[in-house]
């Protein structure tokens, strides 16, 4: 529990609701019915293991916020309970309400309990890979998703992994489920993609040409797309994202819409697949960026707007 003043709200409630949801209760010495709702609200706080956060603001000593917010949500009583998530209030009750009621407003807005244990796994992933433990990193990827098979940032990096190792073949059984999402979901199209490439580069098809014959035909003719396509997928089967794309420019410089714009398309999936996760900042900062994310985006902004 965290008492919230003019000093801390933007911290502690503001910027903290972009982690975990904050539920505020604004009450008063005087008030009777907060007396009776604050234990309530302390037990829900236990019982929910870290789902949301409860923060408590008296009304008396920090007016500004409190007027504030029973001017935004029309309320002119307390105890007076807003839910803020991402930064912002999103909802809230008035009354010293039963714990049975009030599970059934914080079920509206609070992670599940496996909705939260897969998030946490996922952060452990990540802090495993930054730590170069790999094989740490893909258990807890694993665990994020058959703990909560609808987390597709979890799914996302976990199919990415296992084809960063070689392990096409689990990926493809862990992108069955999403498959469907694959024309509505920018990630699951990367993947599709990096699938793709990976199934003509392993000459599964019996089509696939080496790096050096697709080399020489571009040499012979550099209007071969076919061939500089080809290339381009060897390449993003062997990681190489950089060349890959280079390989997609000099198709999109020469025809844009080149077999359904696949060059464009591909060219995109691979900038979705290098972009790091984002990177948590204060509020009105601006995220950094990755150089080599950010060069191919505007190389590709030219040659399109060209």
């Amino acid at each position: 529990m965290i008492d919230i003043t003019l000093d801390n709200f933007q911290a502690e409630l503001i910027e903290a609701s972009t982690q975990t949801p904050v539920l505020l209760d604004i009450w008063a010495e005087w008030c009777g019915p907060c007396k009776q709702l604050g234990p309530v609200l302390e037990q829900l706080e236990t019982e929910y293991a870290g789902r949301f956060v409860l923060a408590k603001l008296d009304a008396d000593k920090v007016p500004q916020i409190s007027q504030q917010l029973s001017q935004m949500f029309g309320v002119r009583s307390i105890p007076f309970c807003v839910m803020f998530k991402d930064g912002q209030p999103v909802d809230g009750f008035v009354g010293a309400l039963p714990a049975a009621q009030i599970r059934e407003f914080l079920d509206k807005h609070v992670p599940t309990a496996d909705e939260t244990e897969a998030v946490q796994e996922e952060l452990a992933a990540h802090e495993a890979l930054a730590e170069g433990d790999t094989p740490s990193a893909l258990e807890s990827l694993q665990q994020a998703v058959a703990t909560d098979p609808a987390n597709d940032t979890a799914r996302f990096d976990y199919l990415k992994l296992l084809l960063q190792l070689g392990r096409d073949d689990d990926a493809k059984v862990a992108f069955a489920p999403v498959l469907p999402k694959v024309i509505v979901d920018r990630r699951f199209q990367a993947i599709q993609h990096w699938i793709d490439a990976s199934d003509y580069a392993s000459n599964t098809t019996g089509q696939a040409l080496s790096a050096e014959a697709l080399q020489a035909r571009i040499a012979a003719n550099k209007r071969d797309f076919e061939a500089r396509f080809a290339l381009a997928q060897t390449l993003i089967a062997g990681q190489q994202w950089t060349a890959a794309m280079d390989e997609l420019l000099e198709i999109l410089m020469r025809d844009r819409t080149w077999n359904d714009e696949i060059a464009r398309k591909t060219y995109v999936s691979v900038l979705e697949l290098i972009e790091p996760p984002p990177v948590k900042v204060a509020e009105g900062q601006i995220p950094p960026q990755d150089p080599t994310v950010a060069t191919y985006r505007r190389r590709l902004s030219s040659v399109i707007l060209s």
